[in-house]
């Protein structure tokens, strides 16, 4: 039996082609939802949007601090794991419930007296940052190497854990499960709705923008040159800034009474939603992992509002420029990236990450 746990939309988005190449090849498994950022109730209409399943279990253990947090998420983990003895546990990405999770099955066993471990799966093993101070790079080191199967999406993470000593038997290059994803739902999305329209938008007419990273959007002085960066943004592009807002950032900038100019604010969208908005976008501004590799997959632009990232191959391949969080190289950074080809080639992989990692994980 295989365990999925996730627990944050990130990470049903990602784990959405592995629960349907599940579905689809007849492998016995159960999802576990931590509600890291939100409750279930709260996610359901991801998990109903995407056509997934529902969570057998749930949680609920909402933010916290990262201590408590990830305490809470492993001992529940825990009683399930007991009691429902998978073989493997797949986990995704970088958060506290893939610390958590992997903290707790490499814990328990798989029956009573077995000196046998289950086994963890990492789906997106292998990225790095190089920057131990962001919490994720933390919980995606400890994850790998306490991880039986690592799922590295592409040469350059694969590399990363060959020089950090895990053997090669551990790692398979797969691709990114953000590139089926992407495919799999851009087209339902457009059955659905016609998001860009509904906003008042026209295609390659608006800037998109996110900011939810902590180093970001708590620091009222960094938070405050960002907001303005973009206003100057606006007013020298005319381009409006469409801001879905993340809840964290929405109290952060209430809390230091910044103001904002140039923005239009929309509340935080569905993914098949966002997606839409995403892939009609002139050019993306963001300090998202996530989004980073959606634009470039998508043949969108990318500014990255951060001073390091994990996605190194979307700079590569000219799709991503890093521009730190200084106001001046947020300007000239999307200047450069309006200026450039859109022609890039997609270095995540083929669309078919998912069936790949259930076929390593069950091969019969």
């Amino acid at each position: 039996m295989l365990a999925i746990v996730l627990g944050t939309r990130p990470e049903i988005i990602k784990m959405s082609p592995i629960i349907r190449s599940c579905q689809k090849k007849g492998v016995d498994f159960f999802v576990l939802h931590t509600g890291q950022h939100y409750s279930y109730e709260m996610d359901r209409v991801f998990f109903d949007e995407l056509g997934l399943p529902a969570p057998e279990f749930n949680l609920d253990v909402g933010s916290k601090s990262h201590a408590e947090q990830t305490g809470q998420i492993m001992t529940g983990i825990e009683k399930i794991l007991a009691q429902e003895k998978p073989e493997v546990v797949l986990v995704q990405g970088d958060t506290n419930t893939v610390l958590a999770g992997t903290l707790a099955a490499s814990k328990t066993y798989i029956r009573k007296g077995s000196s046998q471990p289950i086994d963890v799966g990492h789906v997106e093993a292998g990225l790095r940052s190089f920057d131990r101070s962001m919490p994720e790079e933390v919980n995606r080191i400890v994850a790998d190497h306490l991880s039986r199967y690592l799922f590295a999406p592409t040469k350059t993470a694969q590399e990363h854990l060959q020089h950090e000593g895990i053997p090669d038997e551990k790692i398979f290059v797969t691709g990114n499960t953000v590139v089926d994803a992407v495919k799999e739902n851009l087209a339902l999305s457009k059955k659905k709705a016609d998001t860009v329209k509904d906003l008042g938008l026209s295609k390659d007419r608006y800037f998109l923008v996110t900011l939810h990273r902590q180093e970001n959007v708590d620091n009222k002085k960094r938070l405050k040159e960002i907001l303005e960066s973009l206003t100057q943004i606006h007013e020298t592009t005319g381009m409006p800034l469409v801001f879905p807002i993340h809840p964290r950032t929405e109290k952060m900038i209430a809390s230091f009474s910044l103001k904002l100019k140039g923005f239009q604010m929309i509340k935080p969208l569905g993914f098949l939603e966002f997606l839409q908005l995403e892939s009609q976008a002139r050019l993306a501004l963001t300090d998202s992992g996530g989004v980073q590799e959606e634009a470039c997959i998508l043949n969108v632009p990318c500014v990255t509002i951060r001073d390091s990232t994990e996605r190194p191959e979307t700079v590569d391949v000219g799709a991503n420029i890093i521009a730190g969080v200084e106001p001046s190289a947020i300007v000239n950074a999307t200047e450069k990236m309006l200026a450039r080809s859109r022609m890039w080639e997609n270095p995540f992989g083929d669309g078919k990450a998912g069936d790949r990692i259930v076929s390593i994980i069950n091969p019969k």
